[in-house]
């Protein structure tokens, strides 16, 4: 069975992380006053068809909304991921709707 993975917030390197044998998958972040900016996601080879730059993405679009902050998705992962959830796009700071098809 495969080990369950579990996104963590580590404050101190300013990303997202899910841990797996040794190796971290992670979504940098740079909090704002008002929005979280998602510049850069990296996701190993080993962590292959397990869903974990989602996990990532969710788990900062999370962090986000729980917290009242707009996204800056500056990453193209994280565009695209939200561009293919549009639960997540009410999130999408003013100044990166329209260069993501989103209206104003």
């Amino acid at each position: 069975m495969a080990e369950p993975l579990h996104v963590v917030m580590n404050e101190k390197a300013h990303r997202f992380e899910v841990s797996l044998g040794g190796e971290v998958a992670f979504a940098d972040y740079a909090l704002l006053h008002d929005a979280l900016v998602l510049p850069h996601t990296l996701v190993p080879d080993a962590f292959a068809g397990r869903g974990v730059g989602g996990l990532l993405a969710k788990a900062a679009l999370t962090y986000a909304r729980e917290h009242g902050l707009k996204v800056k998705p500056v990453c193209p992962f994280i565009a695209d991921y939200i561009a293919r959830h549009p639960a997540w796009a009410d999130l999408v700071h003013k100044d990166f709707r329209a260069g993501m098809g989103l209206a104003p």
